[in-house]
């Protein structure tokens, strides 16, 4: 028996594992448009992505993990502007309405909305190549949400986590750039490699809550989604400084040490994106404190560089001729 449209929502989206109950959801699924209530003092903060079969993931790859990284990229962006996570719409197109595949990508979007009780409040279904588009919704302060504009000279720069292991991810797969590659065939790499490659590309961790915590101590962020040449360079033009970046101070995961050389390992990290990790300034006088909160998380938390006056991002010991993601333009994903 043929899957109706109404029978999609209703069975796979419109249901209480995504339908989570939050004060200031006025009204949900099921009428022609959602009610939100914003609290005195707070302010909405919305953001959207959209990912395409081909272009962000393989088109056969698991419905659950297209899922989960669809909402979690969109859940990095509230996460760059301290914005606790609200609630989300879904427009999805479909090739084809198969049971097995909408259970498991209900499933994946339900395990990480739950855990950042976000709400599914609407959205809209179509026919056509695979493609999922997400708007999520956060609160933040009035006045205290983070943003790019803020850095100023003498303050450092930081990264949360692990660089590189996104664009390696997505080496992984087997698309990427001729200039990020392995040290070794793919499957030749150790499986424990492959898997946390795998995990890092498919499962990137929005750092909502450290953005929560650290956002008084920091001055501008934004997440890593196009690598830290031009995701830094984006804070650097937002208030015409520049800044200076060390590679020997990059956090690389002991899989990225272990699979490339030095120089791929930089190149992922400066121009392969996909990391999803913050990138911010702050005082030098806020490190012992920032630091403090990462390790009460259990999160790396890195000094990659500094605020300088001038213009530009320059990395110090190396000459640079890379070029961050840009989905229209040149990238070292072509």
């Amino acid at each position: 028996m043929s899957l109706t449209e109404r029978d999609i929502i209703s069975r796979y989206f419109n249901v209480p594992e995504l339908a989570l109950p939050r004060p200031e959801i006025e009204l949900g699924p099921g009428d022609d448009a959602a009610v939100l209530h914003v609290p005195e003092g707070k302010r909405l903060v919305v953001s959207a992505d959209v990912l395409t079969a081909g272009a962000h993931f393989p088109e056969d790859a698991a419905a659950e993990l297209i899922a989960n990284r669809s909402l979690a990229v969109n859940l990095s962006d509230l996460a760059a502007m301290a914005a606790e996570p609200l609630c989300f719409t879904l427009s999805l197109t479909l090739p084809r309405a198969d049971a097995k595949w909408l259970t498991a990508f209900s499933h994946g979007l339900a395990e990480l909305a739950g855990e950042f009780r976000c709400s599914l409040i609407g959205g809209d279904l179509s026919r056509g190549p695979l493609q999922v588009a997400i708007q999520v919704h956060g609160l933040c302060e009035a006045g205290h949400e983070l943003r790019r504009k803020g850095a100023r000279p003498g303050q450092k720069v930081y990264v949360t986590g692990w660089v590189g292991d996104g664009a390696l991810g997505l080496a992984n797969l087997g698309v990427a750039a001729s200039n990020i590659a392995f040290n070794a065939p793919i499957e030749e790499l150790p499986e424990a490699c492959r898997a946390h490659f795998h995990t890092a590309y498919f499962r990137p961790r929005p750092r909502v809550g450290f953005a929560l915590a650290a956002a008084p101590l920091v001055s501008s962020a934004i997440d890593v989604s196009d690598g830290l040449l031009g995701d830094a360079g984006h804070l650097a033009a937002a208030v015409g400084v520049g800044m200076v970046l060390y590679p020997e101070r990059f956090p690389f995961s002991p899989s990225v040490r272990c699979c490339t050389d030095l120089e791929t390992r930089i190149r992922a990290a400066l121009a392969g994106g996909d990391d999803y990790e913050l990138c911010f300034t702050a005082d030098p006088a806020n490190e012992r404190e920032l630091m403090a909160i990462a390790a009460g998380m259990d999160l790396p938390l890195t000094c990659i560089g500094e605020v300088i006056a001038g213009e530009g991002v320059r990395c110090a010991g190396m000459e640079i001729d890379l070029y961050s993601f840009d989905h229209f333009g040149s990238s070292t994903h072509e």
